[in-house]
């Protein structure tokens, strides 16, 4: 797969918007429902939303660089960062995943 940098045209980069359009139509609806649907909420779980998608995230970034995190620690942390009541889970350093 060529990189973004490599194509010969690269200072002009172009694209066709009309074939994108359906997927912004559909991330567009989906965005508005979950908005709706978070007015709906209390303030406290819309932190624990927050939280777990932030920490789901780092989660998965961490694995892909061979990393393994205790998903409660990074959500102390997140909490901690993010000026969120503080929960009782000390964090834990980063342990990195053996290679085989």
């Amino acid at each position: 797969m060529a990189s973004n940098w490599t194509p010969p045209d690269r200072p002009d980069f172009r694209y066709d918007a009309s074939a994108l359009e359906s997927f912004e139509q559909t991330f567009l609806l989906s965005s508005g429902e979950i908005l709706g649907a978070v007015h709906h909420v209390s303030r406290p779980e819309r932190e624990q939303l927050r939280i777990e998608l932030l920490s789901e995230e780092a989660m998965q970034t961490s694995a892909i660089a061979g990393e393994i995190l205790d998903r409660l620690s990074v959500q102390s942390s997140l909490r901690r960062h993010l000026g969120f009541d503080p929960d009782s889970y000390p964090a834990k350093p980063r342990v990195r995943a053996s290679r085989k």
